[in-house]
């Protein structure tokens, strides 16, 4: 039968047998996939120690406190233990302010538990972050003191800021050195005397609200400045773009912006207080990230009379080159590269990583509504003055101050200017960022712009004398 039948007929039997394997395989469980920990950080500092945990796909984590002693318990779903996670252990410093160490451990099946010890209370943020960059997911976890750093606190810790409110003695600049510069040292004995004066005095050099308040005191403070004397002490932030997770841009010869622009800043903060009666915050001391709003609100806690952002530019383009300033524009901004640098800048946050949940999403708003035209007005006196001073050591990029809506130039009282040291996509330039010449220079620059910015724009009299 069926001879000429090159296939014979499936039986019943093997159509039953295929479909039973069929059906197996369909309704089978398919095994997890366990996440894998590609990286590791730690970030400490005193405004909070950051820890991340970069993973190729979304983690879900659960956290609790456990007291006496201070100890945070994190279990971590989807995930088993493996030698990157482990690394976390060694990754903790003895002067981290926070955490003592971490124990790291398979908790149970697909669930990996880490026990923080921590050195004293704190408030936890754990939130995830979405690919961005050149990152893939991540886990952060955010330990900042119950008592948040107060700027003006811990400026006087560290001898920046006088407890009385008083300008230090004559002379008694913070490096020990004269000053430098053109401009002669600011005298104190006339401040001093004004710090003691009786309110009636005071109250007469408070602005007039009815009229230009500038123009007040501009004659008095600028005879002051030509006699080589100050009412009170000027506070300047200077404020190092990017840092921790956000390395910022980066050169042929892997320099990072963030290591870059710290060095400048830390430089040119020891110059600034060469004169006694200027004293300096940075926005952040070390290499972690600070969210831009964050920056803006440290700076209108010191009451700033400026506010310094300093960057490091790239571009596609290897042959880019030279310095620029800019200031923030309610407008737009004034050119396509403005525009496209200040959107670049913007994204620091997604970057860097911000907790939206505890972000107050109407700052930026906010602030860009209160940025007034005079705030705008001051920022491109005091850039004009920078940018004159950086074209005597550098190529300009463009001969005169631009504009554009960056999120840190912000503050709604604060003349605020951000720096384009230089391009550190051009090697050129890359090799003069990393030179401590070029630094200097780039420094003593900046302090002869802004004295000179001072000079010509005496700052209001405010209601204590700090």
């Amino acid at each position: 039968m069926n001879k000429g039948l090159k296939n014979p007929p499936v039986s019943r039997r093997t159509v039953l047998k295929a479909g039973a394997t069929l059906l197996l395989s369909v309704v089978a469980p398919i095994r997890a996939y366990a996440a894998q920990i590609l990286a590791v950080r730690v970030w400490p500092a005193e405004d909070y120690t950051r820890v991340t945990l970069e993973n190729d796909a979304a983690l879900k984590a659960t956290h609790f406190i456990v007291k006496d002693p201070e100890r945070m318990v994190v279990d971590i779903e989807g995930l088993e233990l493996n030698p990157t996670l482990k690394s976390l252990v060694a990754k903790i410093q003895s002067n981290d302010p926070y955490i003592k160490q971490v124990r790291v451990g398979q908790n149970r099946p697909n669930v990996v538990r880490l026990v923080f010890d921590l050195k004293e209370e704190v408030t936890p943020q754990v939130f995830t972050l979405a690919p961005a960059g050149n990152y893939k997911h991540r886990l952060i976890f955010d330990l900042y003191p119950v008592k948040p750093v107060d700027p003006i606190a811990a400026m006087i810790e560290k001898g920046d800021w006088s407890s009385d409110g008083k300008l230090p003695p004559s002379g008694a600049a913070a490096t020990g050195s004269a000053p430098k510069g053109d401009m002669p040292p600011l005298k104190t004995a006339e401040a001093e005397a004004l710090a003691n004066a009786p309110q009636a005095q005071l109250e007469a050099l408070k602005p007039n609200t009815k009229a230009e308040p500038r123009a007040e005191l501009k004659n008095e403070l600028k005879t002051a400045e030509k006699n080589g004397k100050l009412i009170r002490m000027l506070t300047v932030v200077l404020d190092p773009g990017h840092g921790g997770e956000d390395p910022g841009a980066s050169g042929k010869n892997g320099s990072r912006e963030k290591d870059i622009v710290l060095a400048i800043a830390k430089r040119l903060k020891d110059k600034i207080e060469e004169f006694p009666n200027m004293r300096v915050m940075l926005t952040r001391d070390g290499d972690y990230f600070v969210p831009l709003g964050t920056r803006v609100d440290k700076a209108r806690k010191v009451q700033a009379d400026l506010f310094v952002s300093i960057h490091a530019d790239a571009f596609v383009q290897p042959t880019a080159r030279g310095s620029s300033v800019f200031v923030l524009s309610e407008k737009g901004a004034s050119s396509s590269a403005a525009r496209w640098l200040a959107d670049k800048e913007n994204l620091a946050d997604t970057i860097g990583g911000v907790n939206v949940k505890t972000q107050d999403r109407q700052l930026a708003s906010v602030l860009l509504d209160l940025s007034t035209t005079a705030q705008i007005n001051d920022s491109l006196r005091l850039g004009k003055s920078v940018l004159g001073e950086i074209g005597g050591i550098n190529r300009l990029h463009k001969g005169s101050v631009e504009q554009a809506g960056f999120a840190v130039l912000k503050a709604p009282d604060i003349p605020s200017i951000l720096i384009e040291t230089a391009f550190i996509s051009n090697p050129e330039e890359e090799a003069k960022l990393l030179d401590d010449g070029y630094q200097n220079q780039l420094a003593d620059a900046i302090v002869k712009g802004i004295r000179r910015y001072f000079a010509k724009n005496p700052p209001l009299a405010k209601n204590r004398l700090t």
